[in-house]
């Protein structure tokens, strides 16, 4: 079935071209099948040259074998040495194969892919017989070219465009580029002249462009376009890979990056060996990779490629007019179905674009593909998918269309007749109903195509009432009038401070060194956070925590970091979505302020609207963040990288799911605990990979979360309390976990050019700082038990409470939560535990003395600490009767798990719970806004502090002094 599409008002399709009426719709099967008689060209596949061998041959489609197996009977049947052979070969085969795809796409029995992909692997296949067949002549006379160390070089021939993409038009020339692994001197015994390498491989180029593009008798394979090389037509034939890697840092511009990420090697070893030429591929990769992908975003990319558009659309017109102007006084621009408004090459510019910019970091962005890419930008949230789904049935239109231009006469052409009947004749061969349906739907196309290109390539909008910027930008000038005065009437409480803030950004080191485009833009967005601020402070009025100033000293400050970074300039500059979304985060939380400036990479987590929809998935974001470790094996360095950016990018999205009142904060803490697991256990997993002497496939070695992480009531900046166990009969098993324990503290603590992962604390574990990094399961668990006194002390069983297998070997976890379980049952001499809590409760009071008339949520007595002490507790004193008590479900559910067992008044118990509740909301509302400690007036919490302490007397007897009187 041809490829369907419904886009405009109604199907515009009609019934297929019979095979008979082929040569009365395209003169070039008239000419073809002429020709196959003429050369009596039975020996590849049917009977006579006629229609009825045409009928035959559209019965089957062409196959990479079916290629070979057809080039190898023509050279047979030809005469002549192997040059000349194929010559007459290929270009017989390139015949009986566009024939064969004209019969079976106008007949309906084609898809664009089966044509697209024939054309390549028959380009491919023409490619690597011509660079074969002339290498070896070459080599016969002057010898192997050949590396320094000895090794034989072969020319790599990379095809562009759409050879490279694997999308090759019916009628379309080859883009061609030329390179050899490194420059030196052929060597063979019976070598009739040795030559340089270069002169080697820029001979083999012209022979085979010469093999593939001459016309004779038979036609030509393919026009060669040579044009995409280094200094375009005034380059060397050939470049080496130095030469090629200079150019591209050095000299390679914005255009060259879209042309080179289509860039795919189609040629195969012929004097190198395999693995040989893998390597030299390899060479080729390493320098054109880095050069197309940056690592970061790259957001500057949009503006480059709108530039490149108006060229390429210039000269269209160029060509249109000089075409067409005298013919019919009018310019056909419109027509053009590849470089005109809404044609293939905005279609194509909208998915290069995203490439450009994302696949840095996506690597699935970086297929070859337009059809595959438009299928990623989709998955991946970059468009949405209704989006994606229609410009690729506008795509596979367009595409056909231009094919059936292109099988009337076998011409690179693009653009649709004016003329009616040769209209009509281009409307059969696509299946049109008529000429008119197909104009409709080529029309519809086009809207489509522009409107999607238009709002992916729209210039920013300038701004409407902006304050200039022009006293900031003079030396000294921060207490200018005219500056200061405006800031002042716009509503800024320190115009002066604010324009010296302005100045410091205009004027800092980055800055000095950032010129163009580069520095107007961070111009721009100086001036938009500027009205932005005071548009905010109108909106909110004095409700709202913080004024114009605060607001744009925070974006001054992310200002300051991005300002040599032009991707995120034009990221925020592109995007006004993504800027207003960053205006509201710097506004809501300080703590948000912070993170952004220390990670900017995340500002294009702004860009996808579907973020905030769906709560994390973790297995499946665990999945996807292994395969990209997968991918970097070998560069740990990269992999630590991945590993900090995946999970700093989650905590983002938390950020923003918080900031947007779609996160409660306990359902916040179960997420950032869960990501923690997830991100320990493939820290654990690769960090044992990197071991030289690891005795076995998976180690058994666990991490076990205390405090936060252990309770799931992890915050943004939680530190992980950790222990590490290991359950091994291995003679080395003591060293090599060991080794493991700090190879996993690099892992999670290391700061690289992404930041690190977490702050950690040991301190709990056996002996504390005297003891081991890592215990064997045995040793930890004689010391909980205290069999021999020299154990555990009473308050290392409150924090076990809070314990629970976080990540590793899930057998050794099962085995930590059973002793868990039989340590937590004991039963305990009631009286003692309870002097035992009340010491520690006391010493951690003394420990943080607050000297203010604020009360300080956490640690002042009614606060959050009692709270968790009372439960620990209940815990550890009624656990060897109530066997429940002993589920890590969290304070609040343990609360109400007590009163339900009537261990406490359950009334209370709630009351308790929900004053819990407000202090961890309290405590994340101030360290969100980057307060060290969460303090607040007492008469903000009285209730929930009077509560805390009600339901602690009635637990203890002897409580510390409180700050509150329970009266």
């Amino acid at each position: 079935m041809k490829d369907s599409l419904f886009i405009g008002p109604k199907d515009w399709r009609g019934s297929r071209a019979e095979i008979a009426n082929l040569p009365a719709l395209s003169h070039f099967v008239q000419r073809a099948l002429h020709a196959e008689s003429q050369a009596e060209a039975t020996a590849v596949g049917a009977g006579d040259g006629d229609l009825e061998a045409l009928e035959h041959w559209a019965n089957e489609a062409w196959t990479a074998a079916r290629l070979n197996d057809a080039l190898q009977a023509l050279l047979t049947s030809s005469t002549g040495d192997p040059v000349q052979r194929l010559t007459v070969a290929l270009r017989r085969l390139r015949r009986r194969v566009m024939l064969t795809l004209v019969a079976r796409d106008a007949s309906g029995r084609a898809e664009l892919t089966e044509v697209v992909t024939t054309m390549t692997a028959l380009a491919e296949l023409a490619v690597q017989t011509a660079v074969a067949a002339q290498a070896r002549e070459l080599a016969a006379d002057h010898g192997v070219p050949t590396s320094s160390g000895g090794v034989p070089q072969d020319l790599l021939v990379v095809g562009m465009g759409k050879l490279g993409g694997g999308e090759l038009n019916v009628s379309s020339d080859i883009d061609l580029i030329f390179v050899y692994d490194e420059d030196g001197e052929t060597v063979g015994s019976n070598a009739r002249r040795r030559i340089t390498n270069h002169e080697f491989f820029a001979q083999l180029g012209r022979r085979v462009i010469a093999l593939l593009n001459d016309v004779t008798a038979d036609g030509f394979v393919f026009r060669v376009d040579m044009r995409l090389r280094p200094n375009g037509s005034a380059g060397p034939l050939a470049v080496s890979c130095a030469m090629l890697e200079e150019y591209l840092m050095a000299q390679g511009r914005e255009w060259e990056r879209f042309a080179w990420l289509k860039g795919r090697i189609v040629s195969a070893p012929v004097l190198a060996s395999a693995v040989q030429f893998e390597a030299q591929c390899g060479a080729l990769d390493t320098i054109v990779r880095p050069f197309v992908f940056r690592k970061y975003l790259d957001f500057g990319a949009i503006a480059a490629l709108r530039e490149l558009h108006k060229l390429i659309r210039a000269e269209a017109a160029r060509r249109s007019s000089l075409k067409h102007q005298g013919q019919s006084g009018r310019e056909d621009r419109a027509d053009d179905v590849k470089l005109g408004r809404g044609g293939i090459r905005e279609l194509e510019f909208i998915a290069q674009t995203f490439q450009i910019v994302r696949g840095g970091r996506e690597l699935k962005l970086r297929s070859k593909s337009t059809l595959h890419t438009l299928g990623s930008l989709s998955k991946f949230g970059v468009l949405p998918s209704a989006t994606c789904e229609r410009l690729a049935t506008s795509y596979v239109f367009l595409r056909n269309l231009e094919h059936a231009l292109q099988y009337v006469d076998d011409a690179q052409t693009h653009r649709v007749p004016a003329e009616p009947a040769a209209r009509e004749r281009v409307a059969r061969l696509l299946g049109a109903a008529s000429a008119g349906a197909m104009m409709i739907e080529y029309r519809a196309v086009q809207a489509l195509v522009a409107q999607v290109f238009d709002g992916v390539f729209a210039e920013p909008a300038a701004g409407g009432d902006e304050i200039s910027l022009a006293p900031a930008n003079v030396q000294g000038a921060a207490d200018d009038g005219v500056l200061v005065e405006d800031l002042r009437v716009r509503g800024f409480a320190d115009p002066a401070a604010t324009a010296q803030r302005l100045r410091a950004v205009l004027e800092s080191r980055r800055m000095q060194a950032t010129t163009g485009a580069a520095r107007t833009g961070v111009e721009r967005l100086l001036r938009r956070a500027l009205q932005a601020a005071i548009d905010r402070s109108r909106e909110t009025g004095a409700a709202h925590d913080i004024g114009p100033d605060q607001h744009f000293a925070r974006f001054a400050q992310l200002a300051d970091v991005i300002a040599g970074r032009s991707t995120y300039i034009a990221l925020l500059n592109q995007f006004p979505q993504a800027f207003d979304k960053v205006m509201r985060m710097l506004a809501a939380s300080r703590w948000a302020t912070d993170y952004l400036v220390r990670h900017p990479i995340l500002l294009d987590e702004l860009l996808d609207e579907r973020l905030l929809e769906h709560e994390p998935d973790w297995p499946s974001w665990s999945t996807a963040v292994q395969q990209q470790l997968a991918e970097a094996d070998g560069d740990q360095e990269q992999q630590m990288n991945l590993l900090r950016d995946a999970h700093h990018a989650q905590v983002f999205r938390l950020l923003m799911a918080d900031l947007d009142g779609r996160l409660r904060v306990e359902r916040l803490s179960d997420h950032l605990s869960a990501l923690a697991d997830s991100t320990l256990a493939m820290a654990i997993e690769y960090a044992w990979r990197s071991l030289t002497r690891r005795h076995r496939d998976a180690p058994r070695f666990a991490v076990i979360g205390y405090g936060k992480l252990g309770g799931k009531e992890l915050g943004y900046e939680s530190d992980l309390d950790l222990i590490f166990l290991y359950d091994d009969d291995d003679d080395a098993a003591a060293e090599t976990y060991s080794m493991l324990a700090r190879r996993l503290m690099t892992w999670l603590t290391a700061q690289t050019s992404s930041g690190k992962l977490f702050e950690t604390d040991l301190r709990l574990r056996p002996d504390g700082n005297a003891g081991l990094m890592v215990s064997s399961f045995e040793a930890f668990a004689r010391y909980q038990r205290n069999e021999d006194g020299h154990g555990a002390w009473p308050w290392e069983h409150q924090a076990l409470t809070r314990a629970r297998f976080s990540a590793g070997d899930p057998a050794l976890g099962e085995r930590f939560e059973a002793e868990r379980d039989r340590i937590l049952m004991q039963r305990r001499d009631s009286r003692k535990l309870c002097t035992d809590v009340l010491e520690m409760r006391t010493r951690m009071l003394d420990g943080h003395p607050n000297p203010t008339t604020l009360f300080d949520v956490k640690h002042d007595r009614g606060g959050m600490v009692d709270v968790e002490f009372i439960v620990q507790f209940l815990v550890l004193a009624h656990a060897h009767a109530h066997s429940k008590l002993v589920r890590n479900a969290g304070n609040i559910a343990l609360l109400q798990m007590a009163g339900q067992l009537q261990l406490i008044d359950a009334s209370l118990a709630s009351e308790v719970a929900d004053a819990y509740r407000t202090f961890r909301s309290i405590q994340h509302r101030l360290r969100l806004n980057g307060a060290e400690r969460a303090r607040v007036v007492q008469d903000e919490v009285e209730r929930e502090a009077v509560a805390v302490i009600r339901l602690w007397d009635s637990v203890f007897t002897t409580p510390p002094q409180a700050t509150f009187s329970a009266a």
